[in-house]
């Protein structure tokens, strides 16, 4: 009876043993087929992780628009400076410009008013040279009369060596500057004829020169003097007219006016009184 007992223990004991390894394969298969068809769930940490996730995307997003903000804003800044410089460049380009228009301006004006000079020079020059050209009424003269008629030249019912003396002393108060002949005429009350006759002969007679000038659009003479006129007044006083020995007087002989004392003396005093 025990030994049945143990043979049905054994048998009722293996049974459960088959059984539970049964049950725990279709449990294991259970669990398998589960897990390959049961959706995949989201953790519950997992919407956290997503809010910082958004969050540093944001930052980065911002940071990044921020940077791009400050990229274009250096760009603009960049742009306006080189447009600033451009801009005063070529302000600088066109004062230049205007300065270098401004000087040929000037030049071409300075060269304009030398040209006009000029021309104006050679105007004028050409005016005096046709004006020079013109002959006077003395020059026309001088082809006329031959050099008797100039040297004999006389006025009627005048003394022409007192008329000389006199027109040679009034020349001689000019000095170097001289007196134009027109004027002389007038004092003496001449004709332009007669006074340009009595030019032409004292300057044969070596006594005056004629210098041709422009006066008053019209070409005439300056007269100047050569040798001033010998009056009495000088010889008034001279020992020579009451000297005892005059007649023995010569240049070579034993008495001459070269060691004459009473000549000194004379010259001396006439020296000192014209002082």
């Amino acid at each position: 009876m025990v030994r049945k007992n143990s043979n049905l223990d054994n048998s009722s004991t293996g049974g459960a043993a088959d059984e539970i390894k049964t049950e725990l394969s279709r449990l294991k298969a259970k669990l398998k087929a589960s897990k390959r068809k049961k959706p995949k769930t989201i953790p519950k940490s997992t919407p956290k992780k997503i809010t910082v996730k958004k969050k540093a995307t944001k930052k980065q997003a911002e940071a990044k628009k921020k940077a791009a903000k400050k990229q274009a804003e250096a760009k603009k800044k960049e742009a306006k400076k080189q447009a600033e410089a451009k801009k005063k460049e070529a302000k600088k380009k066109a004062e230049a410009k205007k300065k270098e228009a401004k000087k040929q301006a000037e030049a071409k004006k300075q060269a304009e008013a030398k040209k006009q000079e000029e021309a104006k020079k050679q105007e004028e020059a050409k005016k005096k040279a046709e004006e020079e050209a013109k002959r006077t009424y003395e020059e026309e003269l001088e082809e006329q009369l031959t050099e008797e008629e100039i040297t004999e030249f006389q006025i009627h019912k005048t003394d022409m060596d007192k008329l000389i003396n006199h027109v040679c002393e009034i020349v001689a108060t000019y000095g170097n500057n001289g007196i134009h002949q027109s004027d002389l005429w007038k004092k003496l009350k001449l004709t332009s004829r007669d006074g340009s006759r009595l030019a032409l002969k004292l300057e044969r007679m070596g006594l005056i020169t004629r210098e041709k000038i422009l006066l008053k659009g019209r070409w005439t003479y300056k007269l100047i003097i050569v040798k001033s006129p010998i009056g009495t007044d000088s010889l008034s006083g001279a020992p020579c007219l009451v000297c005892p020995v005059e007649s023995k007087c010569s240049l070579d002989g034993e008495i001459s006016p070269k060691t004459c004392q009473f000549i000194e003396d004379w010259v001396l005093i006439e020296l000192k009184t014209k002082k």
